[in-house]
């Protein structure tokens, strides 16, 4: 009977987990198995595996096949480097205490470079999340700006005045400093006629005053009124 190691699906939609199990080659992926010997679950970062190393190696010596996927978690998990080593030792190539040292030695590797690992995810996680915190900074500073500019009144009409009374007065300085001063021609002055000489009108003599005349006595007036014929 062929023998497998591989991943039996479990778990809900969008959230898999895997059993690592031995069984049958014949069996569907999810059916019956012969022994579990662990699981694993890529949901996190990064994944976890939680297996049982001597029970994976004794099947491996069984001659138990791991599928790819399987393969690839055993050789990270040092299964693999376990079952060579005990190969060794079986063979005489190496005693049993130089194979555990080796397999400490890869071990403690390793774990140094699960710690680096962790921490450049962690370093990353952090730098992605300060990147979006100064974007959002940055667009919040830009919106709290733009209000603070809509909202401020205008800037009052007497500077603009004082620019506009000072504007006319440079531009005059400017064109009187531009323009050369044209002096008007000296007009000569017309030469003053010479007075002429006053007549002097002659003397009117004066007529003589006429004598008054005699006033007629007030008799000779009335014989006068007496004779006039009454009309």
């Amino acid at each position: 009977m062929a023998v497998k190691i591989r991943l039996a699906r479990r778990g809900r939609k969008k959230k898999a987990i895997y059993d690592i199990v031995v069984a049958d080659a014949r069996a569907p992926r999810d059916g019956r198995f012969i022994e579990k010997l662990g699981s694993y679950n890529p949901g996190t970062n990064p994944s976890t595996i939680v297996l049982e190393s001597d029970k994976a190696v004794d099947w491996l010596l069984k001659g138990a096949q791991p599928t790819d996927t399987a393969k690839s978690i055993l050789q990270h998990e040092g299964v693999m480097l376990k079952k060579h080593l005990q190969i060794g030792v079986n063979k005489g190539a190496i005693t049993q205490e130089v194979a555990d040292a080796r397999f400490e030695e890869w071990k403690g590797s390793k774990t140094d470079r699960k710690t680096t690992a962790a921490d450049s995810l962690s370093q990353k996680q952090e730098a992605a999340k300060k990147a979006k915190l100064d974007a959002e900074r940055k667009v919040n500073d830009a919106r709290a700006e733009a209000i603070a500019k809509k909202n401020t009144p205008p800037a009052p009409e007497v500077v603009e005045e004082e620019a506009v009374e000072e504007a006319p007065v440079e531009e005059t300085a400017a064109v009187e400093e531009a323009a050369p001063v044209v002096e008007a021609p000296a007009v000569e002055e017309a030469p003053v006629a010479e007075e002429a000489p006053v007549v002097e009108a002659p003397a009117v003599e004066e007529a003589p005053v006429a004598e008054a005349t005699p006033e007629a006595p007030a008799a000779e007036e009335t014989a006068a009124d007496e004779e006039a014929p009454k009309a």
